[in-house]
């Protein structure tokens, strides 16, 4: 078996332990909003436009989405400050709330497993899993969707389409260590 395949097998693990997590906070949220909300986490002040392209959904999508999330309380709508036609969402405390819970969730149920681990490979497993960061982020130099401004960086290698986006996303072409799909 090659070492992607392993790596993949092995990964179904961690890869539950996040699901979990998400499914336990389902009954607050759904998955797309949950996924909006984290955005808007990184990116405080992120317009409508730039959230679609994140989420890579239609703008009128991301319009209901987040009228939905307004309506139960998780983001706010600000105008903007140089444009104020263009609008900012800001998340609310009850939406810190929810992923400052799903997060301590995740990181208890990770504990467990961490705890019936040798030291040892509990030290490798942290650092193969610093190293593939790394990596990861060397591939995805530069951000493909716009989410932030930033200096123009030599492009080492250029993923395209929505895995661009999915990638850029994750925090990794601007040096978030958060993991957005998951998180």
């Amino acid at each position: 078996m090659s070492m992607a395949a392993e790596l993949d097998t092995a990964a179904g693990a961690l890869l539950t332990v996040w699901d979990g997590a998400r499914e336990r906070a389902a009954n607050r949220i759904s998955t797309a909003q949950l996924r909006a909300v984290m955005l808007v986490e990184r990116h405080d002040g992120i317009n409508l436009r730039r959230l679609a392209t994140g989420l890579d959904m239609l703008l009128s999508s991301a319009s209901r989405l987040c009228d939905r999330l307004v309506a139960a309380g998780m983001l706010e709508r600000e105008p903007g400050r140089a444009d104020r036609r263009e609008i900012s969402l800001h998340l609310t405390a009850e939406a810190r709330r929810l992923l400052a819970e799903l997060r301590d969730d995740r990181r208890q149920h990770l504990a467990a497993i961490l705890a019936d681990m040798a030291p040892e490979a509990r030290e490798a497993l942290l650092r193969g899993l610093r190293a593939f960061d790394e990596a990861a982020r060397a591939r995805v130099v530069r951000q493909v969707s716009p989410l932030v401004p930033q200096a123009e960086e030599p492009r080492v290698e250029q993923t395209e389409g929505r895995d661009a986006v999915e990638a850029a996303s994750r925090g990794w072409a601007a040096g978030d260590a958060s993991v957005f799909r998951t998180a």
